[in-house]
């Protein structure tokens, strides 16, 4: 058998080395590159945002919507308040033809005025932040009023329609105030309660002026 120089020995020995340097090297790269990989998913999957349904989940969570943040307290408020302003309306045109009293025609304006672009701007805000303008069955409202309410009204005329539209009103408006004064305690969203605020400053003053023309009657 033929036996080798040493140097060519020492050469081989040298290029086996780096070969196996080299294939070393290969793996970790591909392990280094690997977790790579894997840390940058977790990481975007950690920061992925939440989505609406998912924030709105719970009475105090919080999701983005076109009007800023909300909670359940915004999502309930406008869902009642929608309805709760739609009668005061059907009240307020009740008092065409039948009403009297000065100052009850000025109650009439001002409902109609600031009511109707309030539940335009409240059903705004539930299509913004996806939920459904009707709250459902099982939530009463305070101040609504009955069927056998609107027909009395509807009937009467003149200093007798006043006296009950006063009556009626002072009551709805009431209503209107404590569930303002539940979203501005418990609601989150700024926009939300802004309205709640000028609700409570509104129709406290029209209760008062109510109460006037129900004195006088």
């Amino acid at each position: 058998m033929r036996t080798l120089p040493k140097r060519t020995t020492r050469t081989l020995g040298l290029a086996g080395a780096v070969t196996a340097a080299a294939l070393l090297l290969a793996a970790c790269g591909d392990d280094t590159m690997s977790g790579m990989e894997h840390g940058g998913t977790a990481t975007a999957s950690a920061t992925a945002p939440a989505s609406s349904s998912d924030a709105a989940s719970g009475p105090s969570s919080a999701a983005p919507s076109a009007s800023g943040a909300f909670n359940d307290a915004d999502v309930m408020f406008a869902q009642m308040m929608i309805p709760h302003h739609e009668q005061a309306l059907e009240m307020a045109k009740l008092a065409d033809g039948r009403a009297e009293d000065d100052g009850v025609k000025k109650i009439v304006a001002a409902v109609e005025k600031a009511q109707d672009p309030e539940i335009q701007k409240m059903k705004a805000w539930l299509k913004g932040w996806g939920q459904p303008e009707s709250a459902g069955m099982g939530h009463s409202m305070a101040g609504m009023m009955s069927e056998q309410d609107m027909k009395n009204l509807a009937a009467a005329k003149g200093k007798d329609f006043d006296r009950i539209f006063a009556e009626l009103m002072i009551a709805h408006h009431e209503g209107a105030v404590e569930m303002a004064k539940d979203e501005q305690k418990n609601g989150a969203n700024a926009e939300a309660k802004a309205l709640a605020g000028e609700v409570v400053r509104a129709q406290t003053a029209e209760i008062a002026e109510l109460r006037t023309i129900l004195d006088r009657l």
